[in-house]
This record gives C-alpha cells, structure tokens and sequence, in this order.
C-alpha cells in the first residue's frame, strides 16, 4: 500500500438510502469533497431531497448558518456511474443490509477504482469484514466504519478490523473519523461486532414479550424509558432503526453463533413479510405520520 500521509479529501459513498444520505451530508459537512453513487436518477433526487430539507432544518434550529449549509451542498455531487469514485481516497459502501448485494457492490467499487491506496469501507451492522473483503482484490484495504441512525446526531462509530485490514488503512479511517468529531470504538471482527451484539438480544426480547401477549407495545416501551431511563422504548427502536434491518442483524448473529436468544421472532419475520418496516414507511410496532 501507498503512503500513509496521503489525507482523505474526497469521499465516495455507495447508496443513497437513509444512511447514505446521512454520511454524505454528515461528511460534507466536515468539509470533504463528497461523491454519491445512486442506482437511478429518481434516487439520486430523493437522496438530495432528504439531504437538502436535513440541512434547512439545522438551519432552522439555529446548528447551521446558511452559508455553511450551501456549502455543505456544494461539496456533494451525486452520479450513476461508479467511475465517479475513482479519485476517491476512501470509499464507502451503504447499501442495504444484505451480503450478497454488498459483496456485488464491494467487487464493483473495487474494479472501479485504481487508486492503490484506497480505502474500501463497509457499513454493514452486523457482516464480518474479512467476508466481505473476500469480493475485492485487496482485502488488505477492507474496513468495517459502521454508523448509527441518524447519522447527523449520534456520537458513535464502530471501526472494525478484519483480520487482514492493514494498519495503514486503520489509521487513515481512523484520521477521517477524527475529523467528523465522532467517539470511535474499536470492535473485533465478529457479526453484529460490539453495540448490536447487545442490543438484538434484548430488541428481540421485547418482540417476544409483544407477541405472547405478555403487554402492548406503548406499556413495554413506557417500562424501559421510565423505569430504566432509556431515551426510547425497544420497539420504538425497533421502528427507528428498520424492522428489516433488525431481522437481518438477527439472521446474521444467529447464523453465527446458533444461539437461541439471536434467533428472529416469527412476529418480526411475518410483519416484514408484510412491509410493516417501521418509522420510515409510517407503521411498525407503532403508527407514524409520514
């Protein structure tokens, strides 16, 4: 690999999701030149729309002054192609959470780029890195940068090594971390690594105590937010973060470990099935209005 002192100052991201959009706007924020890859042009405009109406509401709640919000908007270009990304120094993969799409996608962002020194990073809550990094020729090069929704608001991020990441690449994610002010911890390389390797289980437990009928789902939410002085409710959670991403962390920490308490409720695979997919199609464990 390259030089270590090679600075990231043009960041490519792969999907134009919830999560895509909030590292794209997150990093042009911190100043860095920012190429999203889109699979069409509609989501290129939905992915621009989401990202535009965050940044007026930051103006709006006085976080962000106009002229930084415009530049923030300057620095993001959006494209269909993935030779967009080839003068990217650090590359990041948000599509959604399924191996074979990643794995797709890792190859290809890899044959688009000719950068020796690259970083390919995945955002996969739940893969092992060295899996996916086996879809590129230069595993070496293959991180894990997984982080929580929103994007904008929550402190983490977890970096995670596979055991064939070089130290040059951990270092240089790491720099780039630094700049977007967020906490880093480091999580060995195991699915669903540190934070979802907790807090599944104990999702899964309230999905289980809904579905047997035990409580609602308001009194089990009110239980843990005023009794154990948690910001928000497991199923409420379960809303935020997606019901088909918590089914597919699921799958994934169960496939691995073959323990019961990873094992995915029939209640959360038939409301999936369903497309009763949370907060961002408006009805989940609970309603919303969209």
């Amino acid at each position: 690999m390259g030089s270590a002192s090679e600075p990231v100052k043009r960041v490519g991201i792969v999907g134009c999701g919830q999560m895509g959009t909030g590292i794209a706007e997150m990093t042009a924020r911190a100043g860095f030149e920012v190429v999203v890859v889109t699979s069409s042009r509609e989501s290129a405009q939905r992915g621009a729309k989401r990202i535009a109406t965050s940044l007026d509401r930051a103006v709006r709640n006085g976080k962000l002054a106009d002229d930084d919000r415009d530049a923030a908007l300057s620095r993001i270009t959006t494209t269909t192609d993935l030779l967009g990304l080839a003068e990217c120094q650090l590359a990041i993969e948000a599509v959604r959470e399924d191996e074979s799409l990643k794995l797709r996608v890792l190859g290809e962002i890899d044959k688009a780029i000719e950068n020796p020194d690259v970083v390919l990073a995945t955002g996969t809550s739940s893969i092992p890195i060295v899996r996916l990094g086996r879809a590129t020729e230069r595993p070496e090069q293959v991180i894990g940068l997984h982080f929580f929704n929103p994007v904008q608001v929550m402190p983490l991020v977890e970096l995670i090594p596979s055991l064939l990441t070089s130290q040059v690449a951990y270092d240089r994610t790491l720099e780039f971390t630094a700049v977007l002010r967020k906490q880093v911890v480091r999580s060995p390389d195991r699915s669903g690594f540190m934070v979802n390797a907790l807090l599944i289980p104990y999702l899964l437990a309230a999905i289980r105590m809904l579905e047997s009928g035990f409580a609602s789902a308001d009194d089990i939410d009110t239980a843990m937010e005023l009794g154990c002085a948690h910001p928000m409710g497991p199923l409420k959670l379960t809303d935020l973060i997606g019901l088909d991403i918590i089914l597919a962390v699921s799958e994934a920490l169960h496939a691995e470990f073959r323990e019961p308490h990873y094992s995915p409720p029939p209640l959360l695979m038939r409301m999936v099935d369903a497309g009763l997919l949370g907060k961002k199609v408006g009805r989940g464990f609970h309603q919303y209005t969209r």
